[in-house]
């Protein structure tokens, strides 16, 4: 299977890079150079993401596999974290 395919369907870019943000959002970097704000306010409500309502735990995020993970194996869908991020600048503002 050729890289960057699943049973011929392109993939989305994955995360290189992930920094949490004191506002629950995530800037995040994705392996085709974008830099892309992601809202992570929504899944507080989530009961799987609950505990990323402590802000010391959600600056715990990595990235794992192409996308962001936390510890007690909370994570979150690579093609989702595209598609619902936002892109910005390089002045750091969203375009």
């Amino acid at each position: 299977m050729s890289e960057g395919k699943l049973r011929g369907d392109a993939l989305s870019p994955r995360v290189k890079a992930a920094v949490p943000r004191d506002d629950y959002a995530l800037l995040l970097t994705f392996n085709n150079g974008e830099r892309r704000m992601f809202n992570a306010k929504p899944l507080l409500a989530l009961p799987a993401f609950r505990p990323l309502k402590n802000p010391d735990f959600f600056r715990l995020v990595q990235v794992s596999y192409g996308s962001v993970a936390w510890p007690r194996d909370i994570d979150y869908c690579p093609d989702t974290l595209y598609a619902e991020s936002v892109p910005i600048d390089a002045g750091g503002s969203h375009a």
